[in-house]
């Protein structure tokens, strides 16, 4: 079984996703928030995405455990980790972020609620939910009804 990586694994966004994706997937939850000492078993402790080593040290994680995929939900975590997709991808490691050229031109949609569907995408592969159609988007979206726009998912 493949392992996963969800940032901000204490927000209700990474646990409604790590959920859906459990029955193929491991989910490894990681945090750089403070979570109650009687949790502090759940999730590991990762820096925040504004730290200047962060894309290193989260790299050196990922391999200490065999992570096959990344799903980095903070804002500043993708923008560090879509400059660093290559040197993770050198190692096996599939970041699930916008590339960082795209970055300045997807809409966000923070903390969307239980009722919005959401769909995983690897260059457009389906790793969760449903995609409404052909796209090379990688990330965690929803999408409009008709399928037109789409919108990143952050926490």
């Amino acid at each position: 079984m493949r392992n996963v990586l969800i940032t901000f694994g204490s927000s209700s966004l990474a646990q409604r996703v790590g959920h859906q994706l459990q029955p193929c997937y491991n989910v490894i939850y990681a945090t750089c928030e403070p979570v109650p000492s009687f949790m502090e078993h759940r999730f590991s402790r990762i820096p925040t995405g504004s730290e200047a080593s962060f894309a290193h040290q989260l790299l050196a994680f990922c391999l200490d455990h065999q992570v096959d995929y990344l799903l980095p939900l903070g804002w500043t975590e993708i923008q560090s980790l879509a400059e660093a997709k290559q040197l993770f991808e050198e190692y096996g490691i599939q970041v699930c972020c916008p590339d960082r050229e795209d970055l300045e031109e997807v809409l966000l949609i923070e903390r969307p609620p239980a009722q919005v569907d959401i769909c995983l995408l690897l260059h457009g592969e389906v790793l969760l939910g449903n995609s409404p159609g052909k796209n090379v988007l990688t990330g965690l979206y929803t999408f409009s009804d008709s399928g037109g726009q789409s919108a990143l998912c952050v926490v």
